[in-house]
């Protein structure tokens, strides 16, 4: 089968379209048939070997995929050859086929296709928790979204006002981006490449800040956050796209009683009790028309480096999708 292999860390040029020996599905386990796997930044930190977690060498990337069952593992119920399922794997999605612990697999909703069911686990995951559960969101609360254009941010726009925000403020690079954020129901819109941004959140908020920031920057926007945020307000960090994670004193945090949270949603993967039934009422929304998900490119397998590249140079919005 067809995978992306990295065998060094580096640019988007390590990721090796080549032939590799398909899996077969051991105990507890199913082999999918990929025919969508989501790109995302976790991706690229993988890539560069600067994620959270130290990565080994060689691997295939992907850890947001939907597809088919093609075979499954001994000891294996109620999942059978065909079916059609979205997952979320360590690595191992940008390929033909990929293997996936059986229990994980969640089917696919009728009328839901692959490319948006593979655009759902991650970043919807990331964009509800941030804000329910780390930003702790209480109704008419105001919510900063950064990069409201991207993957996460699309879905974080849409989601605050589900939840109950009583103002979104977006910010992106360009007026088209904006235009993106506007579209899906945010009412504030500022370009963040202009030095003024927190003081536009400052106006915008009558001078008390956002209640809940979303930072997946890094550089020195965490600090800068922390010069619009409200008092009792909550900045949840859950990336750092510029590749440089910034600093925060600790001590400035006092004064208005600010609170800097994390996210990293393998630790909500690891909790039942709040992977599904937030993944459930996120399916809901879509089903209903409530959430709209916007793909933003979807490239063959042999073009994942263009899909890197693209997306670490911000010339994409919504969500990019890899088509094995």
């Amino acid at each position: 089968m067809k995978a992306i292999m990295v065998e060094e860390f580096g640019e988007p040029e390590v990721l090796r379209h080549t032939d590799v020996e398909r899996p077969s599905p051991g105990e507890g386990e199913v082999l999918l048939e990929v025919r969508s796997a989501g790109v995302n930044y976790a991706d690229t930190m993988r890539r560069r070997n600067q994620y959270l977690e130290t990565q080994d060498l060689p691997f295939t990337p992907g850890s947001e995929v939907a597809g088919t069952v093609a075979e499954v593992g001994e000891g294996v119920e109620d999942v059978a050859a065909g079916d059609r399922v979205v997952t979320l794997l360590g690595t191992g999605g940008y390929a033909e086929y990929a293997l996936a612990p059986a229990r994980s697999l969640i089917p696919l909703p009728e009328g839901l296709d692959f490319d948006q069911a593979a655009a759902i686990p991650l970043q919807g995951l990331t964009a509800y928790h941030c804000i329910k559960t780390s930003g702790a969101l209480q109704e008419g609360e105001s919510v900063l979204v950064h990069a409201a254009a991207g993957g996460v941010g699309t879905l974080s726009v849409q989601m605050a006002k589900l939840l109950g925000a009583g103002t979104v403020i977006a910010t992106a690079s360009s007026a088209e981006k904006l235009e993106l954020a506007r579209s899906l129901g945010a009412e504030v819109l500022i370009d963040y490449t202009e030095e003024d941004w927190p003081e536009k959140v400052r106006e915008a908020t009558e001078g008390k800040g956002a209640d809940v920031i979303l930072e997946m920057i890094g550089s020195d926007f965490p600090e800068k956050n922390l010069q619009c945020l409200n008092v009792f307000g909550r900045m949840v960090v859950f990336g750092a796209a510029s590749k440089e994670r910034g600093t925060i004193v600790p001590a400035a945090l006092m004064k208005k009683c600010h609170a800097v949270v994390g996210f990293y949603l393998p630790q909500v993967m690891r909790r039942p009790d709040l992977f599904v039934p937030s993944l459930q009422e996120v399916l809901a929304w879509i089903s209903s028309g409530e959430l709209k998900l916007t793909i933003g490119g979807a490239y063959p397998l042999v073009q994942a480096s263009t899909a890197h590249s693209d997306l670490e140079g911000r010339k994409t919005t919504g969500k990019l999708l890899l088509n094995p």
